[in-house]
């Protein structure tokens, strides 16, 4: 059990580097991203949480750990189906960039280290993904993708959904306290 938390404990601290250290967090530095790059990375970034959730329904027994997972399927599908509708009203086609590109990346390696682990173990790593996927995400959303924007009915949409992120953050840090007691 000792080998499970410590990997666990390991695996957390590996995402949130990479989260800290990936080309979305670098973004800024380099060229900015253009509307249907924009589209892309939400696409991308929502539908990387989906299967995150639908990983955890799956090996995960914990009612709270589940509960949120369900809200992730539910909140993030409804957020892709707007960002998907918005895009199709607009005409504009998402194009992957780097950044999409280095999430599916990062989402593949993350989605293995995650179906390697069981019972406590997942629960936590799983909850500390969340906590520093939706850390990540709301500060590129607002310090990248929201600037960044020239449509401004696509960044009205980002500015309207980071209370929604933020909430997400919350209710993950909660969860998080929670099974870090145990």
């Amino acid at each position: 059990m000792k080998f499970h938390v410590k990997q666990a404990v390991a695996f957390a601290a590996a995402v949130m580097c990479t989260l800290a250290f990936s080309p979305m967090a670098q973004a800024q530095g380099s060229a900015a991203p253009t509307d249907p790059q924009i589209a892309e990375i939400v696409v991308v970034a929502n539908q990387i949480d989906i299967d995150y959730a639908k990983l955890a329904l799956k090996k995960s027994k914990d009612q709270n750990v589940r509960s949120f997972a369900e809200q992730m399927v539910r909140d993030h599908s409804t957020l892709l189906k707007s960002v998907e509708g918005l895009a199709t009203k607009l005409h504009v086609t998402p194009v992957a960039s780097d950044t999409s590109k280095s999430l599916e990346a990062q989402s593949k390696e993350t989605t293995a280290k995650l179906k390697a682990l069981k019972g406590n173990a997942f629960d936590k790593a799983y909850v500390d993904n969340e906590v520093a996927y939706h850390a990540a995400v709301i500060n590129e959303v607002g310090n990248v993708l929201i600037p960044n924007a020239k449509n401004a009915e696509l960044k009205s949409a980002l500015e309207g959904a980071a209370p929604l992120f933020k909430g997400h953050l919350a209710h993950a840090e909660k969860i998080q306290a929670s099974l870090n007691k145990n």
